[in-house]
């Protein structure tokens, strides 16, 4: 994962995120120790570092913790488009909260994109900036009316929108949004930049520093995996999903997963611009430059799906032959996942974790959006820590607001949806009858003397196995066949064969069974 430049000649793709691959890894120490700061960032994605950054830059010094490699989750997979137009997000806030609540949004988003372009250019980061128009397309004729109310919509909140039929793609599209002047880039580029600035400026970074409780109170204390503390007056989660249970937040977020393809295409057939529909279980396109000239690399997100709803590889055959049908010279060189979080009224929750607290703080929500999203929220959770002026946008996105009537459906949905796999996934456990069955490479739950155990076999015949309870809530998990890894369906962690937490909310790993076959 040490820059890498472009894919090899092997033929197959690389099953990682181009951003991985292309950029030099880190080496951050764990905390072995007790500390004491101004401040406590847990989270180390797009979120926790613009925050950890904003705040020591006013003057505090900053601790941020890492469970793992910071921009080595979430924001490490992501697509990396930094724009303002998020699908058909405009002509819903006109409707549901109002013209004003729909400007102050765009302006958000919009002044986040232009906060990296003036920080690359601040701290020389070379990180791929390029300017670009964003699209919103559809190809039915019937949905050209939403994508025209999506364009007065976004112009009507102040973005350079307008109504196109032609958008640069190689196929005839019925209609789209197009907004000019918007940002596509390397984010590990640019927040690896942001990370030795941060620690150039006194900050300090912790990696493989699991956080596993939080003390909230008039001196916040998070306690680490290690047993290490970090005391201070005040604590942010940006851990995507929240870690800890301080709050109910958790149930008004649902994960969702999506897949990457990316593939080498010449530079002159590479459509200028980023795209997205809503059509097709969503197909988002970007390009990326490759080093050394050697065309550009098309950057494909699709197939959305719920974490734990199988069938993983058969969702990438169809979005490779998508790509292909519609990039025929394109040969896929990567391959990777991507995970968000929708909030039940569609708008991110950043600022008080909770009600009753003064000094925690989340970024959680940005529903496929946070590259805009997380650094509009270092900016607005550093106003709130260090007392500056509080953007205007501040209450649209307080985690604090009462669920309104619209969101009793969907949040309705969404928790009968846990309990239904809380309950029905204990009834049946198991797609085969015994270990004996299950592959190489294959997972499985199987009740062994009364207990459900996810047991995994490897390529070589080895089988291991741990509870099948999720630690956060305890649902059931379910195997990835091409991650080969376990994953909650109900709020989205994922683990290691062996056990080990990947993402959270979870905090404690999966406990080790005795098994025979």
């Amino acid at each position: 994962m040490s820059g890498q430049g472009a894919p090899g000649g092997s033929g197959e793709p690389v099953h990682e995120s181009y951003w991985m691959a292309s950029s030099e890894s880190t080496g951050f120490s764990p905390l072995d120790a007790d500390l004491e700061m101004d401040a406590v960032v847990v989270g180390g994605g797009i979120a926790g570092l613009c925050t950890a950054w904003e705040l020591q830059r006013a003057g505090l010094s900053v601790a941020l913790l890492e469970a793992d490699r910071i921009c080595s989750g979430t924001t490490g997979y992501t697509t990396a488009k930094l724009t303002a137009l998020h699908t058909l997000i405009y002509a819903w806030l006109r409707e549901k909260h109002g013209p004003e609540d729909a400007r102050l949004y765009a302006r958000s988003h919009q002044e986040a994109l232009e906060r990296v372009d003036g920080l690359c250019a601040e701290l020389g980061a070379d990180a791929d900036l390029e300017r670009v128009p964003a699209y919103t397309y559809v190809e039915s004729s019937r949905r050209v009316e939403e994508i025209r109310a999506e364009a007065e919509a976004a112009r009507e909140a102040g973005l350079p929108a307008s109504f196109v039929k032609e958008t640069g793609l190689p196929f005839p599209v019925a209609g789209a949004v197009r907004v000019e002047d918007q940002l596509q880039f390397h984010p590990r580029k640019f927040l690896l930049a942001l990370a030795r600035a941060l620690t150039g400026g006194g900050g300090r970074i912790f990696e493989r520093t699991r956080a596993v409780a939080l003390h909230d109170g008039a001196r916040c204390r998070v306690t680490t995996e290690s047993g290490a503390t970090v005391v201070a007056r005040d604590a942010v989660i940006a851990t995507h999903y929240p870690v800890f249970d301080h709050t109910m937040l958790f149930a008004r977020l649902r994960p969702r997963r999506e897949l990457v393809a990316a593939a080498v295409v010449p530079a002159e057939h590479t459509p200028p611009g980023m795209y997205i529909t809503p059509e097709q279980h969503t197909r988002s396109v970007r390009s990326a430059p490759l080093p050394g000239g050697g065309g550009r690399l098309l950057i494909v997100t699709g197939e959305a799906f719920e974490p734990g709803a199988g069938g993983v590889e058969e969702r990438y055959a169809l979005l490779s032959a998508w790509i292909r049908g519609r990039f025929p010279e394109a040969a896929i060189a990567y391959r990777w996942a991507a995970q968000d979080n929708d909030t039940s009224d569609r708008l991110p929750y950043v600022g008080h974790f909770h009600p009753g607290t003064q000094h925690v703080y989340v970024a959680t929500g940005f529903g496929g959006w946070g590259m805009s999203g997380g650094v509009m929220s270092g900016r607005l959770l550093a106003a709130h820590i260090t007392g500056g002026p509080r953007p205007a946008w501040t209450g649209l996105y307080d985690p604090r607001r009462l669920p309104g009537v619209r969101e009793a459906g969907p949040l309705l949905r969404q928790q009968a949806a846990v309990v239904g796999r809380f309950v029905g996934d204990r009834l049946h456990t198991s797609h085969v009858d015994s270990v004996a069955d299950i592959p190489p490479g294959g997972g499985a739950v199987v009740r062994t003397g009364g207990h459900p155990c996810a047991v995994h076999r490897d390529a070589y015949g080895a089988v291991t196995a741990v509870d099948a309870r999720c630690t956060h809530l305890g649902c059931l998990v379910h195997f990835d066949d091409a991650e080969q890894v376990w994953e909650c369906p109900c709020h989205g962690s994922r683990f290691a064969p062996d056990g080990k937490v990947l993402h959270g909310p979870a905090t404690r790993p999966l406990e080790p069974r005795e098994i025979t076959e």
